[in-house]
């Protein structure tokens, strides 16, 4: 006897509006675009990409980034994102300029970089 497994057809998700979450270091950037709950739809990263080395933190490689990731949420019905933008690299700009070019409108943005208010101490200084 053969048992017949039907599987579910997976079904489209329709978002209009979404977050961007964009991560920026001195090494690298990593954008996430999330629906509202926060549920993340889409990511990419520069190493994804293919970029190594000190070219995954610059702005070129967050142009692309952005590219693949709006890519790949366009299907989606995506059109509006709110922009949270973390670090203090050199990506930082550039992935928000490239939202707006490949076609999302950009609600907001929101900068969540973590500050210390004179949280640990620091190491002792150095000597040789």
């Amino acid at each position: 006897m053969v048992k017949i497994i039907k599987s579910k057809k997976k079904v489209k998700k329709s978002i209009k509006k979404g977050q961007a979450y964009i991560q920026a270091t001195y090494n690298n950037t990593i954008v996430t675009i999330a629906d509202g709950q926060g549920n993340t739809l889409a990511w990419s990263s520069a190493g994804a990409n293919g970029f190594k080395g000190p070219k995954k933190a610059t702005p070129y490689a967050a142009g692309i980034i952005v590219r693949n990731v709006v890519e790949k949420t366009k299907e989606m019905g995506l059109a509006e994102v709110d922009v949270f933008v973390k670090g203090v690299g050199a990506g930082r700009e550039a992935a928000i300029r490239a939202l707006h070019a490949n076609g999302l409108a950009i609600g907001s943005i929101k900068d969540l970089t973590p500050i210390p208010h004179n949280g640990c101490r620091a190491k002792k200084t150095r000597r040789v």
